[in-house]
């Protein structure tokens, strides 16, 4: 529920700043009626203004998601009450360990729901909203995909190799203005720009090496790092702009991701399940993509997108389902304002793809289509 409460505010600011458009759009149209003529210059003005107003389509088709799962995910709730309230009225019946095993299962089912309600498959992406221009040409920025909504910190990395200074907002607003920050200093420097906070902790590639970290912000302390075998490193297997990009670390509804190559797979794309925890490899796949030929890459509901470039004219062209260990070529075109895509990442709190393009912030909406199951509850 916050996580829509925070998308719905989102698009609501949306929506008021077209307001002003629409009714500019409105004037034209109207006077352009009365006069029984339009130049060439007024169709273009009126063309441009359109383009616009496009991304406000998204924006609808994702309430009406939303609005689906709203409904779907009362009903689930109304389930497990009742199922919870059953155990209550048997707790004298059962043990301590047979009611923890029955718990765990209704957990089980409740995370299984929430998975599906908020999970889909890409099927758009909105126009760039920039929110500032700061820094480099290459860098990261990135909130905490596991935070509540009222948790608006943003973390900000400039550069893509040997840095080690992390600056924390209080919140977006302060990221916009460049006020109210803290800074880390990592013990140990990065690689690349595939780097992700997840949990109050960020995840990062150790420069020159395989090695995962996981530095935790409150403690200011390394809790764990550990080597993704055979993962290649220093633009060994770099995305095409290069920047030492080997190895990219990402979340999405399921949990921890990296995103790298091995000379065992011949230069193609890898996606592992790793424990947030240990960084162990729970599970791997073989993609069969070549990770020089990509642009950028994220994870959505368990299913990786790639990028064909990171210059101007990207577009999402290829999706490997790990549910299904499966692939398809797609075409989901997106406009690359600023032609230089240096780091592309979803966060599944917000549904919204956080990218640093050519020393700009960007934000971009997506549009992902629920599949409505008639099975019954999950």
């Amino acid at each position: 529920m916050e996580v829509l409460e925070l998308r719905t505010f989102r698009d609501l600011q949306y929506v008021r700043n077209t307001e002003s458009l629409m009714r500019s759009l409105d004037s034209r149209l109207r006077a352009a009626d009365g006069a029984r003529s339009l130049s060439a210059k007024s169709f273009q003005e009126l063309k441009d203004r359109m383009t616009e107003l496009l991304p406000l389509s998204s924006v609808l088709e994702q309430y009406k998601a939303d609005t689906r799962t709203i409904v779907r995910l009362r009903e689930e709730v109304r389930n497990l009450s009742a199922s919870l309230a059953a155990i209550q009225e048997e707790m004298g019946a059962f043990d301590y360990e047979e009611l923890q095993q029955r718990v765990l299962v209704l957990e089980a089912r409740l995370h299984a729901c929430a998975q599906k309600l908020g999970c889909g498959k890409l099927t758009g992406v909105s126009n760039p909203i920039t929110i500032r221009a700061m820094g480099s040409r290459f860098g990261s920025w990135m909130t905490d995909t596991m935070a509540p909504s009222a948790d608006s910190r943003v973390w900000y990395m400039d550069g893509y190799y040997k840095g080690r200074r992390v600056l924390e907002f209080r919140t977006l607003g302060d990221f916009v203005k460049g006020q109210n920050f803290i800074q880390h200093l990592l013990p140990q420097p990065w690689a690349g720009t595939g780097h992700v906070v997840y949990n109050g902790s960020l995840f990062y590639n150790k420069y020159q090496s395989n090695v995962v970290v996981k530095y935790h912000f409150r403690s200011r302390s390394v809790l764990v790092q550990r080597s993704l075998p055979g993962a290649g490193y220093n633009n060994t297997f770099p995305y095409s702009w290069g920047g030492f990009s080997d190895m990219d670390l990402m979340v999405d509804e399921s949990g921890l991701w990296a995103v790298y190559t091995t000379n065992q797979n011949a230069g193609n794309i890898v996606v592992s399940r790793l424990d947030p925890h240990t960084l162990e490899v729970m599970r791997s796949w073989d993609t069969g993509y070549p990770k020089r030929s990509a642009g950028e890459a994220f994870m959505i509901c368990g299913v990786l997108y790639v990028t064909n470039s990171h210059l101007a004219g990207a577009k999402v062209y290829f999706a490997y389902f790990t549910n299904t260990s499966s692939y398809e070529y797609t075409d989901v075109p997106f406009h690359n304002q600023y032609s230089h895509i240096s780091m592309l990442d979803y966060n599944p709190r917000e549904r919204a793809l956080y990218t640093w393009n050519n020393g700009h912030q960007v934000l971009y909406n997506v549009t992902l289509f629920h599949v409505i199951s008639t099975a019954g509850g999950p």
